[in-house]
């Protein structure tokens, strides 16, 4: 077998496998959305669920969990920030900086019912959070800061040498070429660890089971103070997210139409996935141009 054979052998195979990746996800999103989009209505966003009735939404479960996934992003990105910049500019290469490596790993691999069992006697029970959205929070970050600070991480690693030499040539400080220069240059990187991060908020349950819980209390879409109990806005509140809400509607749910809910629950929250990674990727180009001057 010549090399000309053997690379057109390889070169098939290769497009085998992008094929087959596509035609399972293809697959899925297809049979997801086909079978969901009709029973999803403006009746089935707008209004809340049902325990026992037919025609119950999914609003207060639709608001959580994009409220879940914004307070989540507050809390981790600017330790993972830290943590990227510090691993990637700053630290040593010796052994300290291995084990801070391989710490961030192990944590990634951990499960998620770990993670909610220990969110639940930390946060839940030993600081009297209650089943609350900050309670869940807190434990998503835990899956978040590997995930994102390793992105960082990398994306800053990425950018040539040359540009941080650049910048100290021109009398730049360090911080001053890291924060003006390294970051933009790193962007669309650091944009693609928040997407991912995000879709693993989105479709989270296990560990919002033991934190966040799954209820979803009436609450005032009108009330903006976050301190009042019945304000959209209260963190300290019980919050069920699409995903338990799905889980639970599945496993628990008495309603008639159970299985119409689950089925336009999983559309929607498969369309949000994807009109939040849009989005996000549309404002990291324009961010990136704006702050690279690229046209």
């Amino acid at each position: 077998m010549n090399s000309k054979t053997s690379n057109n052998i390889a070169t098939g195979v290769i497009y085998f496998l992008v094929a087959c990746v596509l035609a399972i996800l293809v697959f899925l999103l297809g049979y997801i959305l086909i079978t969901g989009i009709p029973h999803v209505s403006w009746h089935f966003l707008t209004s809340a669920a049902q325990s026992f009735a037919a025609g119950g939404g999914i609003r207060d479960q639709l608001f959580n969990s994009m409220y879940l996934l914004v307070l989540t992003l507050i809390i981790s990105f600017p330790i993972a920030l830290g943590s990227g910049i510090y691993l990637s500019e700053y630290a040593p290469d010796n052994w300290v900086t291995g084990v801070i490596r391989t710490a961030v790993e192990v944590l990634s691999s951990l499960p998620s019912v770990v993670v909610g069992l220990f969110g639940f006697l930390l946060f839940v029970v030993n600081f009297h959070m209650g089943f609350s959205i900050l309670a869940g929070a807190i434990a998503l970050t835990f899956f978040n800061l590997p995930l994102l600070t390793r992105s960082i991480e990398e994306s800053l690693q990425d950018v040539s040498e040359l540009q941080r030499e650049a910048g100290l040539s021109l009398g730049l400080s360090r911080w001053k070429t890291i924060t003006g220069i390294v970051l933009p240059a790193a962007l669309p990187g650091i944009l693609t660890g928040i997407i991912l991060s995000a879709g693993r908020v989105f479709g989270e349950a296990a560990a919002l089971i033991y934190t966040a819980g799954q209820s979803a209390p009436t609450v005032n879409y009108g009330d903006w103070n976050p301190m009042d109990s019945a304000s959209f806005l209260n963190f300290m509140r019980p919050a069920e997210t699409l995903a338990v809400h799905i889980w639970k509607v599945n496993t628990e749910g008495v309603t008639p139409d159970a299985a119409s809910i689950s089925s336009g629950a999983s559309a929607v929250l498969i369309v949000v996935i994807l009109l939040f990674n849009l989005l996000a990727r549309m404002l990291g180009r324009w961010l990136y141009k704006r702050m690279t001057a690229t046209k």
